[in-house]
């Protein structure tokens, strides 16, 4: 899903205040990390993830494949942590960051 550069900053400055949902470390991508990070984006639409990683590359690839394997758009990375968003279909206005933060923007 292409965003536009005006999207992009604005899930940035949700982005900024919340707390990474999901921790990946050395062993990847299970199915258990997977269907937390569709349930999560299902739910909240824009979450953080801690990828926990030593390697620049490894991490590249770790985070790609978390894109891929969810269908979402990477926004942002800042040393381990990225901020990825997937659109939900009936967003609840009560969990989406990107609802529950609109007003403050």
């Amino acid at each position: 899903m292409r965003l536009l550069n005006s999207q992009k900053k604005q899930y940035k400055a949700i982005g900024h205040s919340l707390k990474p949902v999901v921790i990946i470390a050395e062993n990847g991508l299970s199915e258990g990390v997977l269907s937390e990070l569709k349930r999560a984006l299902k739910d909240h639409e824009l979450i953080k993830i801690k990828v926990n990683v030593e390697d620049r590359e490894d991490k590249k690839v770790l985070i790609n494949e978390v894109c891929n394997q969810t269908t979402s758009t990477l926004i942002q990375v800042i040393g381990k942590t990225a901020l990825i968003f997937r659109p939900a279909d009936k967003p609840n206005p009560k969990l989406s960051n990107i609802l529950r933060n609109q007003g403050a923007l």
